[in-house]
């Protein structure tokens, strides 16, 4: 098969896999992003990097972001937001980090192919995304796709999404963003 016709085969699987996505909790996880003062994002390997990418358009429409792990991170309080990025909900390391931000007071969003994970029960507020687990061993989709790709795909096309709604709410358009992109580069 062609590389093009496996372009086509994946974004058709995307288009078929969008509307399993919640618009109701979508929509306050939006709602909790522009509320708190800070928003902290963590996720393991491919997930993590997707959230690195959302973590990047928090900034640009100048909320309080950080990526979990970095070294200028800031400390998350109480009433900040947590958005843990794991398809099984299973990550130990992403559990541990609920965990602790639950004990200070920290609001926990999970976006995840399994709400009822470890993730998904101590969180807050629970969208579920479509797709499988990287050992194809959970999950509510069919995919073509090697390991967690289908996810992780998702993942960031919701994340961009999330910031498409929140600039909705905000008044913000791209040139206004844009202001805020990185200028030493």
């Amino acid at each position: 098969m062609k590389t093009t016709q496996y372009v086509a085969d994946i974004v058709q699987e995307l288009s078929q896999t969008t509307p399993f996505i919640a618009d109701a909790e979508a929509e306050k996880l939006a709602d909790q992003m522009l509320a708190s003062k800070k928003v902290f994002v963590a996720g393991a390997g491919r997930s993590g990097l997707m959230g690195k990418a959302f973590v990047m358009r928090m900034m640009h429409m100048g909320i309080d972001a950080y990526v979990v792990g970095e070294t200028v991170t800031a400390n998350l309080e109480k009433g900040d937001l947590l958005i843990i990025g794991s398809g099984s909900g299973e990550t130990k390391t992403l559990g541990a980090i609920a965990q602790k931000a639950k004990s200070l007071g920290g609001t926990i969003a999970a976006v995840t192919i399994s709400p009822q994970s470890t993730i998904g029960q101590l969180a807050d507020l629970v969208v579920e995304l479509p797709g499988v687990t990287k050992d194809q061993s959970e999950g509510n989709q069919q995919t073509i796709q090697p390991m967690g790709s289908l996810f992780e795909q998702m993942m960031l096309l919701f994340y961009d999404a999330l910031i498409l709604r929140c600039m909705e709410k905000k008044g913000l358009d791209s040139q206004q963003m844009y202001g805020k992109h990185a200028n030493l580069e």
